[in-house]
């Protein structure tokens, strides 16, 4: 015979039997539970295996995200143009060094942005490929500047600053029209030579934006001021006067606007050298002296 009653021995208050059995049943696991030797069983549990079974699961997407490299392939570019000392006159915002990627501050971003712009043309360069070139995220080079626009602004100001710079110098404003003139030529070679990608910038823009406009006008009143020098030269005689001044200034500055596409700093030809071989052209011209 077994522990339980049988319907045999009970007979028919077997189905009155079950139901009790079963509420005092409940009601010892209920009060079970809450004994402090149920909790001490809890903390007893066998601890879960130290080398679980790997989650074969596809990664979610921000996990999947974080595994990729800011910028797929890019690297910083490399063999930039010298350009001596600090820009001048230019903010400066540092960025914390990350691993994995270079820290730029805005003078080194405008730097390959200015190299950029010369290589592909301004209109052509999207922050996609400054992002590219610079190793970091578009979000990154936000950092520094608003937008594309603010870049090529800051690189024609440095450019434009330089020249007119010149013209408020003492050389430039005292003296013989002629000594004036050989003055700001020879300055505008060295402040081209100095600044080099800064006003080969400056010489290939196309005026499709404000921007650009903008900088184009002051050019022309660089030009226009040197075009006064030179017919002030003409009047006193210090120049011949068979040539019309407007042509002159066309000329002298053809060449000297030349020099971005075919100098390279660092070469044998010094910026000095240089400089004296435009005015000897320009004022001597290839006669040999008698």
């Amino acid at each position: 015979m077994g522990l339980l009653p049988t319907y045999e021995s009970v007979g028919i208050l077997a189905p009155v039997l079950l139901t009790v059995l079963r509420f005092i049943q409940g009601f010892a696991t209920s009060r079970w539970r809450k004994t402090p030797a149920k909790r001490e069983r809890i903390l007893e549990a066998p601890a879960l295996p130290s080398n679980p079974a790997p989650d074969r699961r596809r990664p979610t997407t921000v996990a999947r995200r974080f595994c990729l490299p800011s910028v797929r392939g890019a690297a910083p570019l490399q063999g930039l143009p010298n350009v001596h000392g600090k820009i001048a006159g230019m903010p400066t915002t540092a960025a914390p060094n990350k691993r994995g990627r270079p820290g730029y501050d805005q003078q080194s971003v405008l730097l390959i942005a200015v190299d950029v712009f010369n290589r592909h043309g301004y209109d052509a360069t999207s922050m996609g490929i400054l992002a590219e070139n610079l190793g970091i995220s578009k979000s990154a080079i936000y950092h520094h500047v608003p937008s594309k626009g603010d870049l090529l602004k800051l690189a024609l100001d440095h450019a434009l600053g330089g020249l007119e710079s010149i013209l408020e110098q003492p050389g430039a404003q005292s003296g013989a029209a002629d000594a004036r003139l050989e003055f700001v030529l020879r300055q505008t070679v060295a402040v081209l030579v100095e600044r080099l990608p800064f006003v080969t910038l400056l010489l290939r823009l196309r005026g499709n934006t404000d921007i650009e406009r903008d900088a184009l006008e002051r050019r022309r009143a660089f030009d226009h001021e040197v075009a006064a020098l030179i017919s002030a030269a003409r009047d006193d005689g210090s120049l011949r006067q068979d040539i019309d001044p407007r042509t002159v200034t066309r000329l002298l500055f053809g060449t000297i606007n030349s020099i971005v596409e075919w100098y390279k700093p660092g070469g044998s030809l010094t910026p000095e050298k240089l400089a004296d071989d435009v005015i000897t052209i320009a004022f001597d011209g290839l006669h040999a002296q008698a």
